[in-house]
């Protein structure tokens, strides 16, 4: 990363290529892939888990063990799922989109969206740079 005092300002048309690039849209896309159907399932799961709590109070109730019955263990899946649902998140942006993030934001810094920089010869001068 470009130190903060070596940093020039990004114009807003680089910021327009940025976004027109097929890398931007291939963000976006893995990005939703994974957002959105998983926004969907937790949503569903958590629906669920009211609605039995609303109108089946006597199946929440049932006993699992002891004092402990099955409203109480949904309750406690809801938070467990979310800590499954942010480590998979993590792990799907670590591999599919954290990388394509970091090229382009290498990119902006090295203004290779400004206009006319664009081609092959800035592929070979950024893996130059990266050593």
């Amino acid at each position: 990363m470009t130190p903060p005092d070596e940093r020039r300002l990004l114009t807003p048309e680089e910021y327009r290529e940025a976004q027109a690039s097929p890398e931007f849209v291939e963000l976006k896309r893995r990005f939703r892939r994974f957002a959105f159907p998983m926004t969907v399932a937790f949503l569903a799961w958590y629906l669920l888990y009211v609605l039995l709590s609303t109108y089946a109070p006597d199946v929440m109730a049932t006993d699992v063990f002891g004092n402990v019955n099955l409203g109480i263990l949904l309750g406690l899946a809801q938070f467990l799922t979310t800590f499954v649902i942010t480590h998979l998140y993590v792990a799907h942006a670590g591999k599919q989109t954290d990388p394509i993030a970091d090229e382009m934001r290498d990119r902006l810094e090295h203004h290779e969206f400004a206009r006319g920089a664009r081609g092959r010869g800035d592929q070979v001068s950024r893996e130059a740079r990266r050593g």
